[in-house]
């Protein structure tokens, strides 16, 4: 950081800084697209052990259609599906918009290397309105996060690096932990360092809970996320009142069954608001 001081009318301080961006916002950041179409390319920041970390690319996604000249509102929904693995380097995604009505918009996107489609996605962009509104589903009772103690997470998984989980219940089990009765995974989570919360980087959270079966069985083993399926219940107003707070999540499957698990998770802000919740399917081989 440098300091400087020029002249100027009222002699105020100026401060200007060189510092990096965010390694979030330097992830997610994307040239202007031309036709609809973009390139950028992975960061070995947010690499997962094949390709990388699926909530940055699903943050990614997001990025795309709210920089789009013709996006109308905030996102609303978002479905990605992780067709093939993306290598390191470029890729390119292609937003497209399918219909736009008064209130809410459609579009389909794809993440292409090579000529070759690696992930598609469809997202519903929209407009809030004041109506009732309730929320049925309760936030877990859980001590506060400064209560908790951080946990790291093997330095292979680049990606977990850049977040300070603090787990309540279910941490990441040691190698041959053991079974586990359930697969329920509680924790606080935000930005590691710090960073005002927004949608791409909701949509990025609601990815961090490590697959479920680890838990169940005590042992890591090959799984990967097929398909994410993101609710942003949050407007813009409660995006921008929660700041950099942490943001409790919890997670759980419904069924494993022949190599494949449902992975539910609700995100909520430490006051009690819903922000999102989402659903996965998971491949695992045991």
């Amino acid at each position: 950081m440098h300091w400087k001081s020029p002249s100027c009318p009222r002699g105020d301080s100026v401060i200007e800084t060189d510092a990096p961006p965010h390694p979030f916002d330097a992830a997610i950041a994307l040239p202007a697209a031309v036709d609809g179409r973009t390139t950028t390319r992975t960061r070995p920041e947010y690499a997962n052990m094949v390709g990388p970390f699926g909530g940055i690319t699903a943050a990614t996604l997001v990025r795309a259609v709210q920089q789009h000249p013709d996006r109308l509102g905030d996102p609303l929904s978002l479905t990605v599906n992780y067709a093939a693995p993306v290598a390191d380097g470029d890729f390119d995604i292609t937003a497209r918009l399918v219909r736009s009505n008064r209130t809410n918009q459609h579009w389909t996107l794809e993440l292409s290397q090579e000529g070759s489609v690696r992930t598609t996605a469809t997202a519903v962009f929209g407009i809030h309105r004041d109506t009732w509104s309730d929320t049925e589903a309760g936030m877990p009772p859980v001590p506060p996060p400064d209560a908790v103690p951080a946990q790291d997470f093997p330095d292979f998984i680049a990606w977990a690096r850049n977040y300070e989980m603090r787990f309540v219940e279910g941490a990441v089990p040691d190698q041959d932990a053991g079974e586990h009765p359930d697969s329920t995974t509680t924790l606080w989570v935000r930005d590691a360092p710090a960073r005002p919360l927004d949608f791409p980087a909701l949509a990025s959270m609601c990815d961090v809970f490590y697959p479920r079966v680890f838990l169940r069985r005590g042992r890591y083993m090959a799984a990967g996320t097929v398909s994410l399926t993101v609710y942003f219940h949050a407007d813009a107003a409660e995006i921008a009142a929660h700041g950099d707070d942490y943001v409790l999540g919890t997670a759980r499957t419904n069924r494993f069954s022949r190599g494949y698990f449902d992975q539910t998770a609700h995100l909520w802000g430490r006051d009690g608001t819903l922000l999102a919740s989402s659903h996965q399917l998971v491949y695992f081989k045991d």
